[in-house]
C-alpha cells in the first residue's frame, strides 16, 4: 500500500531550537507560537530532530531511551502555572551565555534541580491520569527509569561501568536497586508524565490549527542506553554485554575514515524470532507522538555495515543483509494512520530502491546533491517521482546560504543555468531555491528554518564526524516576521501547496 503526504510544505525546527528564556525550547508558548506562524505562512507541516533524553554529546540521535522524551523540553511556565514552580526561582538562574544557542553544560548543571523541585511539590502519584500513564507505558517506563537512577548512582557511568549484579540485571539487585533508589526513580517517571503531558497538549493544538508533525526515528539505539541494558539479547553483544561490531558507514567522498557512530547492531535473527517485538512496540509509541515518521538511515534496514568493537576509523567495516521487507511489514502493521518515510539518503543501491518503491514509502531528495554529476541526478528536480520530499538540506548539511555561497567554477556555472539566474541574482540565492523545491512535482518541500532567515554555516544544526559545535543555534523571538510568514505563503498559493 502506498505512502502519500499531501501535497504541501513545511519546517524543519528542533524542540531545542524554539525561542524560551531558560536556555533551551520547550514544549511551551513558543512551541504554540511557531505553529501559529506554520499556519500564517501556508505550511502544513513541522519536523522535528528526535526528542529523546540526550546524553554525552548532546546528539539526538544518542539518546538513553528510544521511547522516552527529553526532560529538557518540559516547560517551566507550565509547571509554574500548576503551582508547582515559583516564576521568581527560575529568573534568578543563569540559564546560559547567549539565547542563540544551547548552552548543554548549563542545562545540565540547573535543569535537574529545578525539575526535582517540581517533582517534590507535585501530588500526580496518585492520580488517575498518572496512573493510566504509567500503565500504558510499562513496557519501557519503570525500566527506564531505573536504568536513569542507577546511573545516577554510579556518577553518571556507562551500565557497562556498574558492577557486575546490576549490569547483568541479576534479580536480587535490580529488587535492591528498586528499593533503595525508590524516589529517584519516582522522579524520572514524573519527568517522562509531564513530557508527554505537555507533548499531548501540543500535538492537539496542532491538529486543530491543520499542522501535522513528522519526527524523526535513530535507527540504531545508543549502546548507553536503557534499551541495550534491557534487551541485550537483541543487540550483537558478546558474553560480558560488550559489542561485537558498531555501526557506521564506509568512507566516501566526504570522509576517508568513513564515519564510526558507535551504536551496537541489532541481532536481526534474534529479533526476527521474537516477531520483531521491540521494533513494533518502538514504532507504535512513535506513531502516539507523530502524523509521519522518519525512519533515518533507511537503507541500513536493508543492508548494514559494521565496524569491528575497537576500531578508531570505519575503514575496516564490512557489509551485511539486513531485514529488508520483514521489518517493514511488520512497522507498517503498527503505525496506523501514521506515515513512514524513508531517509534513503547515502549510497543507493537497487534492494534499498525495490523495498521502496515496493512499500510503498516516500524517500527524499536534497536540493544541496542535485547539482553534483550530470543531469540523470535523482536530486535534481527534473528527476523527482511525486512521491518524495525535497528539502533544501537537511540538519546534516549546510544551511543554503553556506552551501551556495562556497560554489564555485563548474557547480556554480550548472546552478546557474539550471536555474537561469545572473550573477547578481546568485548571490541572493536562496529564494530562489525555494522556488525550485515548491515548484516541483515532490508532494512536499520542506526547509530549516535557518534558511528561511538566509543565515549562513554560523547556524548550521550539525556537522557530521565533529563534535562540540552540533545541536545549538536557536532561534530568537521575533526572527520569524510577517514578511517571512507572508513570502512563505505566497510561494505554497503560487505552487498549489496550501
Amino acid at each position: 500500500m502506498k505512502t502519500t503526504l499531501e501535497r504541501g510544505a513545511g519546517l524543519l525546527l528542533p524542540i531545542y531550537s524554539l525561542p524560551s528564556p531558560y536556555g533551551i525550547g520547550t514544549l511551551g508558548k513558543s512551541a504554540y507560537d511557531f505553529i501559529n506562524f506554520l499556519v500564517k505562512a501556508g505550511q502544513k507541516y513541522w519536523q522535528v530532530l528526535p526528542v529523546g533524553p540526550t546524553s554525552y554529546g548532546d546528539s539526538p540521535y544518542q539518546s538513553f531511551s528510544s521511547f522516552a522524551g527529553n526532560p529538557y523540553f518540559i516547560d517551566l511556565d507550565m509547571l509554574c502555572d500548576e503551582g508547582l514552580l515559583n516564576k521568581q526561582d527560575l529568573d534568578q538562574i543563569y540559564w546560559g551565555y547567549t539565547p542563540e544557542y544551547v548552552d548543554y553544560d548549563v542545562i545540565y548543571k540547573e535543569r535537574y534541580p529545578i525539575l526535582k523541585k517540581a517533582f517534590l511539590a507535585s501530588n500526580h502519584k496518585d492520580t488517575k491520569d498518572y496512573l493510566k500513564f504509567c500503565d500504558d507505558n510499562k513496557f519501557w517506563l519503570e525500566d527506564y527509569a531505573l536504568f536513569m537512577a542507577v546511573k545516577g548512582h554510579n556518577e553518571g557511568a556507562d551500565w557497562l561501568k556498574w558492577p557486575e549484579d546490576i549490569r547483568t540485571r541479576q534479580v536480587k539487585a535490580l529488587n535492591h536497586y528498586r528499593e533503595l533508589l525508590k524516589e529517584d526513580i519516582d522522579f524520572w517517571m514524573f519527568l517522562q508524565f509531564k513530557f508527554f503531558e505537555q507533548w499531548e497538549k501540543l500535538r492537539e493544538y496542532a491538529k486543530e490549527k491543520g499542522i501535522l508533525l513528522i519526527g524523526d526515528m535513530p535507527i540504531y539505539a545508543a549502546l548507553d542506553s536503557a534499551d541495550v541494558w534491557v534487551y541485550h539479547k537483541f543487540f550483537q553483544l558478546d558474553k560480558d554485554l560488550v559489542p561485537k561490531a558498531v555501526a557506521g558507514v564506509p568512507p566516501d567522498a566526504f570522509s576517508e575514515d568513513g564515519q564510526l557512530w558507535g551504536n551496537p547492531l541489532y541481532d536481526w535473527m534474534a529479533l526476527e524470532e521474537d516477531d520483531f517485538s521491540w521494533w513494533r512496540k518502538r514504532i507504535a509509541c512513535a506513531a502516539a507522538l507523530y502524523d509521519a515518521v522518519r525512519i533515518d538511515h533507511f537503507i541500513g534496514v536493508v543492508r548494514y555495515f559494521a565496524v569491528p568493537y575497537g576500531e578508531e576509523t570505519a575503514k575496516n567495516g564490512k557489509f551485511f543483509w539486513g531485514p529488508g521487507k520483514k521489518l517493514i511489514k511488520a512497522l507498517k502493521e503498527e503505525v496506523g494512520d501514521t506515515k513512514i518515510i524513508a531517509e534513503d539518503l547515502g549510497v543507493m543501491i537497487d534492494e534499498v530502491k525495490e523495498l521502496k518503491d515496493s512499500e510503498g514509502l516516500p524517500g527524499m531528495k536534497i536540493i544541496e546533491f542535485a547539482f553534483d554529476g550530470g543531469n540523470d541526478n535523482d536530486h535534481l528536480p527534473v528527476n523527482y517521482e511525486q512521491n518524495c520530499i525535497v528539502y533544501g538540506g537537511t540538519h546534516d548539511n549546510e544551511t543554503l546560504q553556506g552551501y551556495f555561497s562556497r560554489r564555485q567554477d563548474w557547480p556554480k556555472q550548472y546552478v546557474m543555468e539550471y536555474m537561469g539566474l545572473n550573477e547578481e541574482q546568485y548571490k541572493d540565492i536562496v529564494p530562489y531555491i525555494f522556488r525550485l523545491a515548491y515548484s516541483s512535482v515532490a508532494s512536499v518541500a520542506i526547509f530549516q528554518v535557518q534558511d528561511v532567515l538566509g543565515l549562513g554555516n554560523e547556524a548550521r544544526t550539525n556537522e557530521p564526524s565533529t563534535s562540540g559545535n552540533n545541536w545549538k543555534w536557536r532561534l530568537t523571538e521575533g526572527r520569524l516576521t510577517e514578511h517571512h510568514s507572508g513570502w512563505l505563503n505566497r510561494l505554497t498559493w503560487l505552487f498549489n501547496r496550501q
